[in-house]
């Protein structure tokens, strides 16, 4: 028999489903749209080039279908001054969907 001061410590184990796998689009997405909700995120060009010459960027996206070169090299320039991953998405309406400036309907 145990004795009254004695105490047994108890474990839990939480078993976690499998979850299935997660494109890097959707795991993407998942991150931009908890960035939003925390203020972590910079839209437009002028908010991300003041974030990315500050250093506090982490990640940057930026369309393919930029008309400016301009732009482009500069964004491109930025990140590779502060090590910052750079993605190039598709178009520019598909990054606006993600980080919640178009309507969806």
């Amino acid at each position: 028999m145990a004795d009254e001061n004695e105490q047994m410590e108890v474990v839990e184990e939480v078993v976690e489903a499998p979850a299935s796998e997660m494109s890097v689009i959707d795991a993407l997405k998942l991150v931009l749209k908890k960035a939003l909700v925390f203020d972590g995120l910079r839209r437009g060009l002028h908010e991300s080039v003041k974030s990315l010459d500050r250093g506090d960027a982490r990640l940057c996206i930026l369309a393919k279908d930029c008309d400016n070169e301009e732009y482009k090299k500069l964004v491109q320039a930025l990140c590779a001054e502060s090590g910052v991953h750079l993605i190039l998405a598709d178009a520019g309406t598909e990054i606006g969907e993600w980080v919640g400036l178009a309507k969806l309907d």
